[in-house]
């Protein structure tokens, strides 16, 4: 079995699904501390191509000086009314896009209820996405895992509870994995470095990368997942 693990994402881009689509079981890695920094964070913000080129969508949270909550915990700062802001600039980017329509459901899960715990609101957009694009594995959250330990010593964990042969990290794992270990245990370790395909995209300006799936959903509609883990051109 090949398990692989991600922290939860706002409007997640094609990476993550299609870390997802080579799994077996994918683990939701929802009982760790909300990242500080904001050049690597991607659980509470993610990029969509406005008209004026690519634009940062954030999920404003609460924070506090008492240290990061794990995601599981934080909460959404709605006094910052951003629902309204995120709605819109979707609704200008993309309107005019083949496929537009289709995200209609997705919009109104998203931006026409209250939502108070992030991770709730995560939870909602990553079950409709994975359904829309016809992904069939199976996901799991590790704060219903007993598992263990930090950063390699949890992935270990996880693996080891889930019977894995196979665990399928992201491409910073060559960091902080240590694979002695995952041998010792007869785990073998993949690394997903994901080639991001093109695509015709709307707007005048050249072909942006690295945005929400939520762009190529637009675009391309049902060959979504085909463009998403093969490449064509749509």
């Amino acid at each position: 079995m090949r398990v692989s693990i991600s922290q939860p994402a706002y409007l997640p881009w094609l990476g993550y699904f299609d870390k997802i689509v080579q799994s077996d079981v994918h683990v939701v890695l929802d009982n760790v501390a909300l990242e500080r920094s904001s050049t690597t964070r991607f659980t509470n913000r993610n990029r969509v191509k406005s008209n004026s080129g690519p634009i940062w969508l954030t999920v404003p949270v609460v924070t506090s000086g008492f240290g990061q909550p794990l995601i599981k915990d934080v909460l959404i700062d709605n006094e910052q009314r951003w629902q309204n802001k995120h709605r819109r600039t979707i609704e200008q980017s993309y309107s005019k896009a083949s496929h537009f329509a289709e995200l209609q459901p997705f919009i109104e899960l998203s931006y026409g209820q209250k939502w108070n715990e992030l991770d709730h609101l995560l939870d909602g957009q990553r079950a409709w996405l994975l359904k829309k694009l016809g992904i069939k594995t199976d996901i799991m959250v590790n704060s219903e895992i007993n598992t263990v330990g930090n950063k390699s010593d949890l992935i270990l964990d996880i693996c080891k509870t889930l019977g894995a042969a196979t665990y399928l990290s992201g491409p910073f794992g060559r960091d902080y994995l240590e694979l002695d270990r995952f041998a010792e245990e007869d785990i073998s370790v993949e690394f997903h470095n994901y080639s991001h395909p093109t695509y015709r995209q709307i707007g005048s300006s050249g072909f942006e990368p690295f945005l929400s799936v939520l762009d190529l959903l637009a675009n391309c509609g049902e060959s979504s997942l085909d463009v998403l883990t093969s490449s064509p051109t749509c």
